[in-house]
């Protein structure tokens, strides 16, 4: 293989098409120490040849057909323990080098993929910026007079240049998915409580997760479901996977947009989000304005209310032992927890719960909700001058997420004179595996090139394949009668949020009957021995748990069964039993009860 290596496909295709040695593709990690490159301040530590050749010795015990990320280079934001390497949550003082692997992190080991670096971050996790950092600010990789975005910026401006294919950051506040607008990447920010947090150094404990970087949404998605599964860890949030596709049968993605945007026309970000708004649209979706204040209210409670004690909790001791080495900004940050009472606590807390039944209601009306990611970029100097307020700033559209414990991805839009422009569509929580087949078309319709200027957009809108995230379990249904779309029946599945999978037949071995006295009317479908025939069927998609209503609702003769379909795959569907077939009326060379009505 020629072409350097940037996405996961194109590391299989080297290791397994090409029968590349690791060696040689992990050669540029193994060289660091002999050959060394000048400062970047997206490292905070580089792993030492003797540490990567261990993992890379190690790999020739893996079965490069079955371990998915056989031999892919990675990295850690270094609020992430890697056993080994130490862990600095850009705080020298704070320095520890930990004896076992984030589990996170020890899931993408054992699934092949090899650690080389620890990245830099806002000390603790506590920023939007990338400039909190005694081991220098991190740029932004298009223009490096403004911020790369944070906490997480060594870990974007990793991914945006190529140097690994994923990397892991966290997001408490959005550090998962601004850096990810700032710096043309994916940023998939799963649903708290889906991964494990052991091993990761808290900001806010209750609302932190462990988020990816990579430069598409198929990579992002892979990944997080490799190391997704927080059973048997304490967890602060708990909320069961969805169903993998968002919208409403047979009807357009109802699609949320801010009503007032509010983005910087000094970038080209308000023409940037109008375009994306029209791309939705182009994607066939119904674009509906939302106000965002009842949002930005619960925004505001991350800051300004007690979550910030989560922080304080985690370096009380270091703040009350030794408070200059805490960067000024971050001690002033999480130094005001100091002035709140568990009253505080309580009262930010019911407050919360108030507005999230009032926000539930949203979502009655939209299927997503579609934001900037960011609405501005301000400069490494304007940020030098006004820290705080210009951090708040970055994180208009993105602070809300975690405290409602919604799911989120962050994904490229448009790349404007200056700077890259994002969105980031959020939906419930457990809507992951959603949000990654929708972002999987968005990424494919916009076609952008990948990361800093990388190579061209090369992504399909492929839904099929893909490995997502944990979804709700679905049985797939075959109807044949009053459930066809545009039936009488058809709202019933409407009503248990199916999905069409297919228009197809069944095996040529059935019989299909008109029921007699059947309200609305309704055929039978029979299994026969011979003389049989395909009829037409649509295959759906259910829910699991809405499968005993649906059965409640079915009526004798008919009943749910297993069907063929022309492919040779089994599938649930209406069968028929015989005493309600006497007397029926054979319609079986009309091939299907759509053509029988005439319809």
């Amino acid at each position: 293989m020629t072409a350097k290596p940037l996405t996961l496909s194109d590391w299989r295709h080297a290791y397994l098409d090409d029968a590349a040695d690791p060696v040689a593709l992990l050669a540029p990690f193994l060289n660091l120490d002999a050959s060394p490159t000048e400062a970047d301040p997206a490292w905070i530590t580089r792993a030492p040849a003797a540490f990567v050749q261990a993992q890379i010795e190690r790999l020739s015990t893996l079965d490069r057909h079955k371990a998915p990320l056989f031999g892919v280079p990675f990295a850690v934001k270094d609020n992430i323990d890697v056993a080994g390497l130490p862990t600095t949550a850009a705080c020298p003082a704070f320095a520890h080098t930990p004896t076992q692997n984030a589990t996170a992190v020890q899931r993408l080991i054992d699934a092949g993929a090899v650690v080389v670096g620890k990245t830099n971050l806002d000390q603790f996790a506590t920023g939007l910026v990338g400039t909190r950092s005694p081991y220098g600010e991190v740029p932004n990789t298009f223009d490096a007079a403004y911020v790369s975005g944070g906490s997480s910026s060594g870990s974007a401006s990793v991914v945006a240049r190529g140097l690994v294919p994923f990397a892991l950051g966290t997001d408490t506040a959005g550090s998962g998915r601004v850096p990810a607008g700032l710096n043309n990447l994916v940023g998939l920010k799963p649903t708290p409580g889906s991964v494990p947090m052991a091993g990761v150094l808290p900001a806010c404990r209750t609302l932190d997760v462990v988020s990816v970087y990579a430069l598409t949404v198929e990579d992002a998605a892979e990944v997080m479901a490799t190391m997704e599964g927080a059973e048997g860890e304490a967890r602060f949030q708990q909320h069961a996977p969805r169903r993998a596709w968002l919208g409403r049968l047979g009807q357009p993605l109802r699609v949320g947009v801010p009503a007032q945007p509010q983005c910087d026309a000094s970038l080209g970000y308000d023409v940037a989000f109008e375009q994306a708004v029209a791309r939705a649209r182009a994607l066939g979706a119904e674009v509906l304005a939302i106000d965002m204040a009842p949002l930005e209210a619960v925004a505001q409670l991350l800051y300004e209310g007690p979550w910030v004690a989560e922080r304080h909790a985690v370096l009380q001791a270091l703040l009350e032992s030794n408070p200059e080495a805490i960067d000024a900004t971050v001690r002033r940050v999480i130094g005001s927890a100091q002035g709140m009472d568990a009253t505080s606590a309580f009262r930010a807390r019911y407050a919360l719960e108030e507005m999230r039944v009032g926000i539930e209601a949203m979502w009655q009306g939209i299927d997503v909700l579609m934001v900037p990611t960011t609405p501005t970029c301000p400069t490494r100097e304007a940020v030098a001058a006004e820290p705080v307020l210009r951090n708040s700033e970055l994180g208009k559209y993105t602070n809300f997420v975690n405290l409602l414990g919604m799911a989120a991805l962050a994904v490229p839009s448009g790349l404007g004179p200056i700077l890259p422009f994002g969105v980031t569509f959020i939906a419930p929580g457990g809507s992951d595996a959603a949000l990654a087949a929708l972002g999987m078309q968005w990424q494919a319709q916009a076609a952008l090139p990948l990361g800093h200027h990388l190579r061209e957009a090369d992504v399909s809108a492929r839904n099929s394949g893909v490995t997502l995230p944990r979804a709700a379990p679905t049985l797939r249904m075959a109807v044949v009668g009053a459930h066809l779309a545009g039936m009488p029946l058809h709202w019933q599945l409407v009503e248990r949020g199916c999905r069409l999978l297919a228009s197809t037949t069944t095996s040529p071995d059935y019989r299909l009957f008109a029921l007699p006295n059947s309200t609305p009317p309704k055929p039978g479908l029979a299994r026969v021995a011979s003389g049989g025939q395909a009829i037409a069927v649509e295959v759906y998609e259910m829910p699991v748990d809405t499968v005993g209503s649906f059965l409640a609702l079915i009526p004798p003769p008919l009943g749910l069964g297993s069907v063929q379909l022309a492919d040779g795959q089994w599938v649930k569907g209406f069968i028929c039993e015989p005493w309600g077939l006497e007397g029926a009326q054979d319609i079986s060379h009309h091939g299907g009860w759509r053509a029988y009505l005439g319809k």
